[in-house]
């Protein structure tokens, strides 16, 4: 048994007990990190030399070109959420599956797809498709908790799918390829769009008055006029993806320089819709500039904490405490994913990657779990952070959008199933880890040990590592060369 002391358990409650009391998180974070620091320097179990890279880390953060993808994407979102394209796209499919029962709710999962693989934020899909689709969902005859449920998870599907922020977040966090990251998360994505698709298709049939066909004067007869609408409403977001994700997986971008290329065709497809204004540019850098610079505090408080916890040897009694837990593996993955979705009723996805990210990610990593895997896991997750009662902020939004004639116990009622559903991925992701590890490129597998350097001129071969020998020539077991000083060319060797 490791002795670690009361301060880092202490640490921790401390941390919980300010985050429960309401307090700023990144103050919370970086006032317990001091406090505790300070009384470990009393008490001797902290050294005050930690403290001294504290603004090296700052630097870093502020620095650290990876997170400039955060405000390049948060603002390509909300460039788009106003842009118009949601409208198209919502409208052509539509009218192009309303003919079946539960076709607009179709129609929002697709569409809530395709903007999460260009915003890369909740907050733009579900106030885009919450304003422009529950009105007709509800006006022809759709059930208030159907329809705003299928918007609300419709609109988190974005966190899961790239470019999401919270994938970008992670791979800091975890020291990961935020393009290794992406490719990780295309297997749950589509998945969790093919679980949310059966869903509707079975409450279709087992009650299709909850989710009613348009009526023919609305939708229009089918026609390839129509489809070729729909097709040609989906090429600027093909164009789009292909600027923001095709550039990262062909290698051809970093994830900063493709946000900066998706902010550029987030401005172009305003400029053909023609929205492009500035109270329209000022509006969205407004909000990438709130939102840039919470996570950019939240960060630097969670570093002063970080810091002094793991000085404290808090990470080694995270994986103490963690690694022994029945099961292996899959039990600590299972552990992991209860107590995050417990976090989830009171800390935001931000918090919970700056905050919890960091202590689990040397246990994850010391039971040998693929922390792209973990990772994905993860963000998986915290879809769920948007959706259950009372915090979910994706409920906030619709609850900000939706009439006074939608009660609020109908968005709550109507989210839980989709939580139900977000968590049947969470199991699926556990126990298939293939779902994530099979997109990624693992490289070729080579054994170190069967390297051998030919020498030419030796007639032998060179292990590695070499280790310097006395006279000039390297010493290699089962290998003897002859002095350096006596190779052609070589300098005379010293006078006796």
């Amino acid at each position: 048994m490791f002795d670690f002391g009361i301060i880092p358990p202490a640490m921790f409650l401390g941390m919980v007990i300010f985050m429960l009391y309401g307090f700023p998180v990144a103050f919370s974070l970086a006032a317990v990190g001091l406090f505790f620091g300070i009384i470990g320097i009393v008490t001797g179990h902290f050294s005050e030399a930690f403290l001294q890279a504290l603004p090296l880390r700052f630097f870093g953060i502020v620095s650290n070109d990876l997170l400039l993808a955060i405000p390049f994407f948060t603002f390509m979102g909300a460039i788009l959420e106003r842009c118009g394209l949601a409208e198209d796209l919502l409208e052509g499919t539509g009218k192009l599956f309303g003919g079946i029962p539960g076709g607009l709710a179709y129609a929002v999962i697709l569409v809530g797809a395709v903007l999460g693989a260009i915003t890369g934020t909740v907050a733009a899909s579900v106030i885009t498709m919450g304003v422009i689709s529950l009105p007709i969902m509800l006006r022809y005859g759709y059930s208030p908790r159907l329809a705003t449920g299928v918007i609300a998870a419709s609109g988190t599907i974005t966190q899961v799918i790239p470019p999401s922020l919270v994938l970008v977040v992670l791979a800091d966090q975890l020291g990961r390829s935020v393009g290794d990251m992406y490719l990780g998360a295309i297997g749950p994505s589509i998945l969790q769009v093919t679980i949310f698709v059966l869903f509707i298709l079975v409450m279709s049939i087992i009650q299709p008055k909850s989710m009613p066909p348009l009526p023919k004067e609305v939708r229009g007869d089918f026609n390839w006029a129509l489809l070729a609408k729909v097709l040609m409403g989906m090429v600027p977001s093909i164009v789009l993806i292909f600027l923001v994700l095709g550039t990262i997986f062909m290698g051809l971008a970093t994830p900063t320089e493709a946000g900066a290329l998706g902010v550029v065709g987030a401005m172009a497809l305003a400029a053909m819709n023609r929205r492009l204004t500035w109270p329209l540019i000022r509006e969205a850098m407004t909000s990438t500039t709130h939102i840039t610079s919470m996570v950019v505090m939240i960060l630097i408080g969670s570093t002063c904490f970080s810091l002094v916890f793991q000085g404290m040897d808090g990470s080694r009694w995270i994986e103490h405490m963690l690694s022994g837990i029945p099961g292996g593996p899959v039990g600590f993955l299972i552990f992991v994913n209860i107590f995050i979705f417990v976090l989830a009723f009171f800390l935001d996805f931000f918090e919970i990657a700056f905050i919890v990210i960091p202590m689990l990610a040397p246990v994850a990593s010391s039971l040998g779990i693929d922390l792209i895997w973990f990772g994905v896991l993860i963000c998986v997750n915290m879809q769920t952070s948007f959706m259950h009662p009372p915090f979910g902020f994706a409920l906030f939004y619709l609850r900000s959008i939706a009439s006074k004639d939608v009660k609020t116990s109908d968005i709550y009622m109507g989210a839980l199933p989709w939580v139900g559903m977000q968590i049947i991925l969470v199991a699926i992701v556990i126990f298939w880890p293939q779902s994530v590890t099979y997109w990624l490129d693992h490289g070729p597998k080579v054994d170190p040990n069967s390297i051998k350097i030919e020498v030419p001129g030796f007639g032998g071969q060179l292990g590695l590592p070499p280790v310097g020998g006395g006279n000039g020539s390297p010493q290699i077991p089962g290998l003897t060369l002859p002095p350096l000083n006596g190779l052609p060319g070589a300098p005379p060797a010293p006078a006796k």
